[in-house]
């Protein structure tokens, strides 16, 4: 298998694109390519796009190459306008790049979404120049990303308050082609944005998967919830360390029930163990051997279930399976957080919950969608 390749961040474009820029007002000429030097230490060179001098200022463009990572940025040029000023360096936003319109991010309200070291690769690249040519003074400089409005709505900004456009990303500068670095630091970004706007007790679950039943259910919204994929120890680290009094988890139980095992990352890649899980807890409750057989055979949790529906044993061996994950959950917490956790089937209800019972409560109370949630469960033994 062929190694991935590795991409440029829409920051290290930003910075390319100015620097060629302010070379091109400098020297008069057009300039075909240019390189930065990106936090990580890399020498990145790229193609200058739409080179263009009108006037006082310099416009050229950047495309974005993600390598192998399946990023909704990958392709598109990103632009900058640099126009020489009397001193100092200023960083702007212009048409596709985000806005950002609530706290909790990195930029104030009302400044564009371009994050912290991109602007500082923007503005070190931009002085590099000048310093090459012995230029006082300084530049204003116009990130714009045509298009990126559009693609926004297929990201986080959304969800983040970041409205008109994309982000200005990247801390090292490189793309990493699927990159669990990258994943976790959406995380990171997305528990830091609840807690700046007052979030107290954070609901979190893997994905989208059992949209309805959440919904039906808890009358929750799953898009209010932090979306954690695989990443479930890291998301609780993160949660206790920015100091939420509490955490929901909410899950499916292909996922959720691997915790059982004490399995804090998910993937399929890392560990499975559900058939397994199930069935030592199976045994425990006095399952047949035919039964268990039948568990060991299955491919989801849901054909494990019927097998356990059939035999009389399903709420019995999850309530098993829930005083494992609860265990589980507590030593990773290790008293810095309060949590709770509910893990349901879409075919077999709610099949196990577990913590505290008030963390659930003020988690679900927070949440703007909640309506009717009874704090029952749907299936009470």
């Amino acid at each position: 298998m062929s190694k991935l390749k590795r991409g440029y961040t829409t920051g290290t474009c930003a910075a390319i694109a100015s620097k060629a820029a302010v070379r091109m007002l400098l020297s008069g000429q057009r300039v075909k390519s240019e390189s930065v030097i990106t936090p990580s230490g890399e020498d990145i060179e790229a193609e200058i796009y739409c080179a263009e001098l009108n006037g006082g200022a310099a416009v050229c463009a950047v495309r974005k190459n993600s390598g192998d990572d399946p990023d909704v940025t990958d392709g598109m040029l990103i632009y900058s306008t640099v126009t020489l000023n009397d001193g100092g360096i200023s960083i702007d936003g212009g048409e596709g790049v985000g806005r950002i319109t609530r706290p909790g991010l990195q930029r104030r309200v009302g400044e564009a979404a371009i994050n912290n070291v991109p602007r500082k690769m923007i503005a070190d690249s931009v002085t590099e120049v000048l310093h090459e040519y012995g230029a006082e003074g300084g530049a204003d400089v116009l990130i714009s990303v045509p298009g990126g409005q559009e693609i926004a709505e297929k990201t986080f900004n959304p969800r983040l308050g970041i409205e008109g456009g994309i982000s200005i990303l990247g801390t090292t500068g490189i793309v990493e082609p699927m990159s669990t670095r990258a994943l976790i630091d959406t995380i990171d970004v997305e528990l830091s944005f609840k807690k700046a706007n007052g979030t107290k007790y954070v609901i979190v679950t893997p994905g989208n998967y059992g949209r309805d039943y959440i919904m039906d259910t808890m009358g929750t919204d799953i898009d209010a919830a932090v979306k954690c994929s695989n990443f479930i120890g890291e998301t609780i680290d993160l949660a206790a360390e920015k100091g939420f009094n509490g955490m929901l988890l909410i899950g499916h139980a292909g996922k959720l029930i691997k915790l059982a095992a004490g399995i804090m990352n998910t993937h399929s890649r890392v560990a499975d163990g559900r058939a397994e899980i199930i069935c030592a807890h199976a045994a425990l409750m006095g399952a047949p051997k035919g039964v268990l057989e039948r568990i060991m055979g299955s491919v989801t949790v849901d054909e494990a279930s019927a097998a356990l529906e059939e035999c009389g044993l399903l709420r019995k061996v999850m309530k098993s399976i829930g005083e494992r994950i609860d265990f589980y959950l507590n030593r990773r917490c290790a008293n810095r957080m309060e949590y709770a956790f509910i893990v349901f089937s879409n075919v077999y209800g709610e099949l196990c919950r577990g913590g505290n019972e008030d963390v659930m409560r003020e988690a679900l109370n927070e949440n703007l969608s909640y309506r009717h949630w009874d704090g029952k469960r749907k299936h009470d033994d």
